[in-house]
């Protein structure tokens, strides 16, 4: 399959996901996959609505592109916080970057500022869609394009799964998407300040994510089954 088939292949798995779940929404990390997902939605699909989950940890970067979307595409990104309530009792339990201090505590805190808000996004939808690549870490070799997601209660479309990183770079410069400036200095992939870190040319896409965990450990709940 070439370059032009994949996206035509993209167009069509959010079709179905429009015919067959509407209402849909688009859970938009910022990252690289994201921003063809989101050039591409904005383009064909600007019925899908479009999100993000702002942690209040998130890079300075980050927050630059949230207002390059903005001024760039006609759908809104709605932002979705954590719940102040349960962030303050975490922090004084364990401390601001207590996540560095266990796994359990890196996710549980993952769960307020994440999966919480996540949840709250998804209610009354019908499907939701990411940009989940499989050759990102070994935690998604084996994720499909569409599945039922039963801890959220609809379907899930991964439409970028097997694109491959060059194939997501090459979308974003052939058509002038505008992407984290994070992305030029050495960090494939962002999430929170503090949990996030540049690679070196020889680690793996996600190695700056959770570093000081292991590979299989890396996910923050919001695609992993509980």
């Amino acid at each position: 399959m070439n370059f032009e088939q994949k996206i035509e292949q993209v167009l069509i798995v959010l079709n179905e996901a429009v015919v067959a779940h509407s209402p849909v929404v688009f859970s938009n990390s910022l990252g690289a996959e994201d921003m063809v997902l989101t050039d591409l939605i904005a383009k064909h699909f600007p019925g899908i609505a479009m999100f993000s989950l702002d942690t209040g940890r998130l890079p300075q970067e980050t927050y630059e592109l949230m207002q390059q979307v903005r001024a760039r595409y006609a759908i809104p990104l709605q932002l979705y916080f954590p719940d102040a309530q349960k962030i303050e009792p975490f922090a004084a339990l364990h401390g601001v970057n207590g996540f560095y201090d266990s796994v359990e505590s890196r996710k549980a805190c993952c769960h307020i500022r994440k999966v919480e808000p996540l949840r709250r996004a998804l209610q009354g939808k019908g499907a939701w869609v990411t940009g989940m690549r499989r050759e990102q870490a070994v935690s998604r070799s084996n994720l499909q394009v569409s599945v039922f997601d039963a801890d959220n209660g609809l379907q899930k479309y991964n439409p970028l799964l097997d694109w491959s990183h060059d194939e997501v770079w090459d979308y974003i410069h052939s058509n002038d998407v505008p992407y984290n400036s994070l992305h030029d200095r050495s960090y494939p992939s962002i999430g929170c300040a503090p949990c996030t870190r540049a690679t070196a040319g020889n680690e793996d896409i996600r190695a700056g994510r959770w570093w000081w965990e292991s590979p299989e450990s890396k996910e923050c709940g919001l695609h992993v089954s509980r």
